[in-house]
């Protein structure tokens, strides 16, 4: 990857200027995240995976993005008292960003170059049942290989942050897959 992850300049959701090098030396998942997706229930798995994992070294990272159907529309306050009163989330959470399109952070764009494609069972049938959504929706398709396919894409990245997998949105954050790609990047130094 060209670009660290950790200088890439971000927004905490409360306007802060960050940067993932705080967390430096611990294993960073990613997800871009929607308070109004049908997939949004996946905070409360978020928020348990942190939970159990973050003595360890996990560090959970939400980006919301209103780039699929409208799903994020709110303010990143509206946004942050949403997941802290609906799901608990004590996760790090950062502004407001695109994840695809011209306006692609340039966080999604490393990402993405880093980790092209995600892994998930269901991918297919997902890209398949969004495409009847966008096409009755909007009037067109996605693209056959999109960026990001959807809210709740988790990319995985190791304590030197090289990112070292991605999930599907439909794999739930306690996936068996998942859970083993976590626990194999904290036992390593």
């Amino acid at each position: 990857m060209s670009v660290s992850l950790y200088d890439i300049p971000l927004h905490r959701i409360t306007g802060a200027e960050a940067s993932l090098a705080g967390y430096r030396g611990k294993v960073l998942l990613i997800v871009n995240v929607a308070s109004k997706c049908g997939l949004t229930p996946q905070y409360d798995a978020l928020e348990k995976l942190y939970a159990r994992f973050k003595d360890a070294g996990l560090v959970v990272a939400g980006f919301p993005a209103n780039d699929f159907g409208g799903q994020e529309p709110g303010t990143d306050d509206e946004i942050q008292t949403f997941c802290r009163s609906t799901f608990g989330v004590d996760f790090p959470m950062f502004s407001k960003i695109a994840v695809t399109g011209p306006e692609t952070h340039p966080l999604y764009k490393a990402l993405i170059a880093a980790q092209p494609k995600a892994t998930g069972n269901g991918r297919a049938a997902l890209r398949e049942n969004l495409n009847g959504f966008l096409q009755s929706k909007h009037n067109s398709t996605t693209n056959p290989e999109p960026g990001i396919l959807w809210n709740f894409e988790k990319f995985l990245a190791d304590r030197q942050g090289n990112v070292i997998a991605r999930f599907s949105p439909e794999m739930v954050p306690d996936d068996p897959a998942i859970v083993s790609a976590i626990e194999s990047a904290l036992a390593k130094s």
